[in-house]
């Protein structure tokens, strides 16, 4: 009786009975999601699907402007979208001017509570049909965020390998560590105008009006909206005009160009 077969027989033998087996399969690029903004997309080539991505930075850095663009994006490109607030600090009447679709658009407050945030989040990434979810910790101290367990990260890039969903977290600080597919830290330059005795009007495309209400599909050509009061008077202040951004890719590495700048300013929408 044989009780000795070469590598190349067993190969052989286990091939037939169950195919390839040992071939190595060929590894296909990751599905991306494009962030909306042509410059971070020629740096990153966009977020990857099935995989986290996190984008940090301190305040005025460019956090909130450049996680508009991707919910405006991907609301208008056919992707539900839900986005987790942590310190509910998500202003409707300031986004619609971006352009996002609120209809595709799940918005979870979470009042400050980050274990609610957490628990929201991982319902939603089981849910599976979100092509897009962002967790917003922007306003949650670093040394808050640090303390957040691994297992929590494993658990988000466990969920969603494998699916169409994008996974982006926002925060003060670097926190999701190597879990992160794409890292992303942001640093913002702001130029301020004076804005003493300004009137603010009430056209529909002033970021600054005081909305009442959530925005509904009737009220996306903006001639709905009502304001709690009439034209406002701004004194001693300043208003951002411009916020001048740069993005640094910290993971991945890539041997070259690392480093992106762009500049964010508040226009008004024309109809």
């Amino acid at each position: 009786m044989r009780v000795a077969f070469s590598k190349t027989e067993l190969e052989s033998e286990i091939a037939g009975r169950f195919g390839k087996t040992f071939k190595l399969p060929e590894k296909t690029a990751a599905e991306i999601l494009s962030t909306g903004v042509a410059e971070v997309d020629a740096l990153v080539g966009g977020l990857p699907r099935g995989a986290i991505s996190e984008m940090f930075g301190p305040a005025s850095s460019g956090r909130t402007s450049l996680m508009l663009s991707m919910l405006a994006y991907a609301t208008t490109h056919d992707e539900i979208c839900a986005l987790v607030d942590t310190n509910d600090v998500f202003a409707p009447e300031a986004a619609i001017v971006t352009g996002i679709d609120f209809d595709r658009l799940l918005w979870v407050r979470c009042a400050a509570n980050i274990e609610h945030a957490f628990k929201a989040t991982d319902l939603l990434l089981h849910a599976g049909g979100f092509g897009l979810v962002v967790l917003d910790m922007g306003d949650v101290a670093g040394k808050d965020a640090r303390r957040i367990i691994s297992s929590w990260w494993y658990r988000f890039r466990r969920t969603v390998e494998n699916t169409p969903t994008a996974i982006i977290l926002i925060a003060e600080e670097s926190c999701v560590r190597s879990c992160a597919s794409l890292a992303l830290e942001l640093n913002g330059q702001a130029e301020w105008s004076r804005a003493d005795n300004l009137k603010l009007s009430e056209d529909a495309g002033n970021v600054f009006q005081k909305r009442v209400g959530w925005p509904t599909r009737n009220e996306i050509s903006h001639s709905n909206y009502k304001t709690t009061n009439g034209p406002q008077g701004v004194t001693h202040a300043n208003l951002l005009r411009i916020n001048s951004i740069t993005i640094n890719c910290r993971r991945p590495m890539h041997h070259g160009l690392n480093e992106v700048q762009f500049r964010a300013g508040i226009q008004n929408r024309e109809r």
